[in-house]
């Protein structure tokens, strides 16, 4: 290991960055707060400088991922609408198979200039997480319970609320509603024979109200839906922590064109509006035929390592970095300034209070980082038959 990859793998480079990222993101949370005093006055100046703030924060994760990690993220899709990309607001369906998926979507989101007005469809929770979550209810992020009678009327008005909203933006949505594990395949499975649909190999059965009404609600907001299917090479199982350790994964992403116009969706091309059927059923039917050929693709790559596309790799840009550094400049002096004044003192109070906070310090960031291991994720999915049996 050369001298750059064991720095990386050390837990005080860890340590470092979480302080960074914890700080700066509290710090922006805070000016975030005193924003909301423009809402009545200028609603569309206080959703730029929002995209903005978030971006702060967002970014600073985008940045372990391209250049602390060094990740390859290569996109497959025709050349003709790769120009398209970042121009338009689209909605966006990515399968939920990975620890890092959503971070490879923010990476997207990032080399097309989006990150910062990116939204997504999110368990309420999350709403309550300090930093990302707080972050999110700024962006007014669409959060739901996953309870549909009780979130069908407060997703249509958030998702209504974004008609007029003044930056491009890509609508994140996993419509398999929980990350992918062989527990919950297996119990989606058994839904799809009892309903009489085709079963699946590498997705979960699709949960088509959310989407159905996400296009609803956007029609005529949103020029494109984009399919997206995320792969890793080599059978890599990307984790947070091998990203923060600085290990080097090489994401393969498929992704094409669904044009949308009005209620008319479909793949490659465009049918006139009165061919397509509008109503909720139909719509729900056209989405388990779509995740029908998203396993087909996913059939192909794992047979020949790549996608029927051509591969373009997105350029990086510095902005991510550059923030990151910006916040590491602002944050470290003060920090290393205390600790020496802290050392100096030699007061054994001080020096067990700084161990102390390291030792939380370190809680706070397995917590974080276990947030995303799929083996700590959400039961959502796995109740689906035993409510069927009742």
């Amino acid at each position: 290991m050369d001298i750059v990859g064991f720095l990386k793998s050390q837990f005080i480079c860890h340590l470092l960055i979480c302080y960074i990222f914890i700080v700066s993101g509290l710090i922006i949370n805070f000016i975030q707060l005193f924003t909301l005093i423009l809402w009545p006055i200028n609603k569309q100046l206080f959703r730029r400088i929002n995209c903005r703030l978030a971006y702060c924060i967002s970014s600073q994760m985008v940045m372990l991922l391209e250049w602390w990690s060094g990740t390859d993220c290569t996109l497959y899709t025709d050349p003709e609408s790769y120009h398209k990309y970042g121009k338009e607001n689209a909605i966006v369906i990515l399968n939920h198979n990975f620890e890092i998926d959503f971070l490879c979507g923010w990476n997207f989101c990032e080399r097309f200039g989006v990150l910062g007005s990116s939204k997504v469809l999110a368990k309420k929770e999350l709403s309550y997480m300090p930093i990302i979550g707080w972050m999110w209810y700024f962006l007014e992020i669409v959060f739901c319970k996953r309870k549909w009678e009780e979130d069908r009327k407060t997703v249509m008005q958030k998702l209504l609320n974004l008609r007029d909203y003044p930056e491009n933006f890509w609508f994140l949505i996993h419509c398999e509603g929980t990350r992918f594990t062989e527990q919950k395949h297996q119990i989606s499975m058994q839904v799809a024979e009892a309903k009489g649909l085709p079963k699946l190999k590498y997705h979960l059965l699709p949960r088509t109200k959310g989407f159905a009404v996400t296009v609803q609600c956007l029609r005529n907001v949103v020029s494109a839906v984009y399919d997206s299917t995320l792969n890793f090479r080599n059978n890599e199982n990307p984790t947070l922590l091998g990203v923060l350790n600085g290990k080097k994964y090489h994401a393969d992403l498929y992704n094409y064109l669904i044009f949308f116009n009005f209620s008319l969706f479909t793949i490659g091309r465009r049918i006139p509006l009165e061919e397509v059927p509008e109503d909720e059923q139909e719509c729900s039917n056209w989405l388990h035929k779509l995740y029908q050929e998203k396993d087909a693709f996913q059939e192909e790559y794992y047979r020949t390592g790549t996608y029927p596309a051509v591969p373009i790799v997105p350029p990086r840009r510095p902005w991510t970095l550059l923030n990151w550094l910006f916040w590491a400049l602002l944050l470290l002096y003060p920090l290393f300034k205390l600790l020496i004044n802290m050392f100096n003192s030699g007061s054994s109070l001080t020096l067990a209070s700084f161990g102390f906070v390291i030792v939380m310090a370190s809680v706070g960031v397995r917590w974080m980082i276990g947030v995303t291991e799929i083996n700590k994720g959400s039961t959502y999915g796995n109740n689906d038959i035993k409510q069927k049996r009742k």
